[in-house]
Order: C-alpha cells, then sequence, then structure tokens
C-alpha cells in the first residue's frame, strides 16, 4: 500500500502514481481522483492527469490548498474510465493511504 504524506496547506508535492501491470493504457482514457476521510465522507472527487499514457502508464493529483486544509488521514484512489467505457479503479487492492499532517500553529503559511 502507497503511503503519502503532506503538510496541511500545502500544495506540493504531486501525488503521482504509476498504474500497474504496466501493460495498463490511458490513451483514450479518462482519469478521476477520488478521495474520503476514514469516517467515509468524500472529500475530494475531481479528474486527475495523466502524464504518461503507457509503459508505465502515470496519472497525477496536483492538490489546491483547500484539499489539505484538514489535518488528518485519507484514503484516495484514481477511478480510470477508458475508451470503450469500462472502469477499473487503481490500486487494485486497498487504496492510496494519504496523510496530512499539522504545521506548525500561529505562523504564517
Amino acid at each position: 500500500m502507497l503511503k503519502f504524506t503532506i503538510k496541511r496547506g500545502d500544495t506540493s508535492p504531486a501525488l503521482r502514481f504509476a498504474l500497474l501491470p504496466d501493460r495498463v493504457s490511458l490513451a483514450g482514457a479518462m482519469v478521476r481522483f477520488q478521495m474520503r476521510a476514514r469516517s467515509g465522507a468524500t472529500v475530494i472527487d475531481r479528474p486527475a492527469q495523466i502524464e504518461t499514457v503507457f509503459a508505465p502508464a502515470v496519472v497525477v493529483h496536483r492538490w489546491t490548498s483547500a484539499e489539505t486544509d484538514e489535518a488528518g488521514r485519507f484514503e484516495a484512489e484514481f477511478r480510470v474510465t477508458y475508451l470503450d467505457g469500462s472502469v477499473e479503479t487503481f490500486p487494485n487492492l486497498g487504496f492510496i493511504e494519504v496523510f496530512v499532517i499539522e504545521d506548525v500553529p500561529g505562523l504564517p503559511g
């Protein structure tokens, strides 16, 4: 299971994820990044960027400051809709664990 950590309010680094197996092709596909709080409430559901189409296909989520404004532990995934309309979610087993860590309180950010 992939673990990704970012500080509260930060927008970098982006979350990059290589889709496995290597034979996955994103030619003509659409990808969404979806993230929920551990409680189950969806906090993000929006299009992701395709960085490389194949060998291996890599998708990217670029954060907005609103998406990291609350510290906590989250579960995320990338949902691919292929050109033929079929859907596949990555990772196939489990989630990407996202940790938004508190920053130093009271300091300008």
